[in-house]
């Protein structure tokens, strides 16, 4: 979205090792230099444990270095562990900072960091009442919802053809993420059997998994073999499957759930239990808008898996959480954030929290 802005910024991506970015961020022709600090931080009792708070203490200096020597007009940060030294370096070069965070409890690095924001942006009211800010206050919060991909040309129909799966389909799109997609593919093989006599089944199985669903769907039917489509991954295509599919089941992290609301998906949520309970509470506002149901990691199995498919079995409370889901979509997310930044970087005047809202989602400027 910065990129389409007609006065779009040069961009420049400060980060840390350890992550994806290395090898993405070129890929997407933008400019990147790492930090001595990781991008993420070690949970684990071992030498990095010792080295990470070295390595972020070095990298406050080495940032102060590359932002006076940059001068941005503007950071955007989505308030990582890596985010830390870059806004205690950008702090006393004036230099202003948007914060984006996807959580409804922020995480350490956010609460640490929130302060030093000149805006902040969320995807959860909550998160602003948890940081002490409001859309009012001198040092605002926005509810933007979460920046994902453009869903204004998702077709359905033509998301079916490419899959090859029909119309009168009834389909279920089955993703862990990236946490422990094993319980996840232990259930869809148990239920497998029963799962193609009523659904299709779209299957993002992970690399490790991949191999197993094969072996699977080989077990099948020849007949119900076209109804378990496996993938190690999507990504391209994941707004493909989303589009086709009638229902998800997954974890709660922020773009899994603003995707399916951006497109009226009811969902299935099975929170990823090791983070802080950070996922919990972000399916917890679906499940309250009555957009999605809930199931503990620990009791999802093959049986919690065919009751959840149960759901495209009942008419009346799908089109019921479907509506719901497209209540809390906000598919103008990232032009709402790009607004955001490019006000704090030319000095203007902030928008107003209404015409935000009205931009994320998707009513336009």
């Amino acid at each position: 979205m910065l990129r389409a802005h007609p006065d779009g910024p040069a961009l420049h991506w400060l980060g840390g090792h350890r992550g994806l970015e290395a090898s993405l961020v070129p890929a997407a022709g933008i400019e990147l230099t790492r930090l001595a600090a990781r991008s993420l931080r070690t949970t684990e009792a071992d030498v990095h444990a010792v080295l990470d708070p070295i390595r972020l203490g070095l990298s406050v200096p080495q940032a102060a270095a590359f932002l006076a020597r940059w001068r941005p007009a503007a950071i955007f940060t989505t308030g990582g562990y890596v985010a830390v030294p870059v806004l205690l370096a950008a702090a006393p070069l004036g230099i202003p900072v948007v914060l984006w965070d996807g959580n409804v409890i922020p995480g350490r690095a956010v609460r640490a960091t929130a302060r030093l924001a000149r805006v902040l942006a969320v995807s959860f009211d909550a998160t602003c009442r948890a940081l002490g800010r409001t859309a009012g206050s001198g040092r605002p919060c926005y509810v933007t919802g979460t920046p994902i991909r453009d869903v204004r040309d998702v077709d359905r129909e033509a998301a079916r053809r490419r899959l090859d799966i029909a119309t009168s389909e009834r389909v279920l799109l089955v993703f862990g993420g990236s946490q422990t997609v094993r319980r996840f593919n232990a259930a869809v093989a148990a239920a497998l059997p029963t799962l193609v006599e009523r659904v299709t089944v779209i299957h993002v199985a992970g690399e490790d998994g991949y191999a197993g669903a094969l072996v699977d769907r080989e077990t099948l039917p020849e007949s119900r073999r076209t109804r378990y489509r496996p993938y190690p991954f999507l990504r391209d295509d994941m707004l493909t499957a989303l589009a086709a599919a009638d229902l998800v089941l997954g974890r709660a992290g922020a773009s899994t759930l603003a995707e399916a609301t951006a497109l009226g998906l009811p969902m299935v949520v099975v929170p990823y239990p090791h983070a802080a309970g950070h996922q919990r509470a972000n399916a917890a506002s679906l499940v309250e808008a009555g957009a999605a149901r809930l199931v503990d990691d620990a009791a999802f199995d093959a049986a919690a898996l065919l009751e959840a498919a149960a759901l495209l079995d009942d008419p009346a409370a799908h089109v019921q959480m479907s509506a719901a889901a497209r209540a809390l979509g906000r598919p103008g997310a990232a032009a709402a954030v790009a607004r955001l930044v490019m006000a704090v970087a030319t000095r203007g005047p902030l928008p107003e929290p209404a015409a935000i809202e009205r931009l994320a989602r998707g009513g336009g400027t």
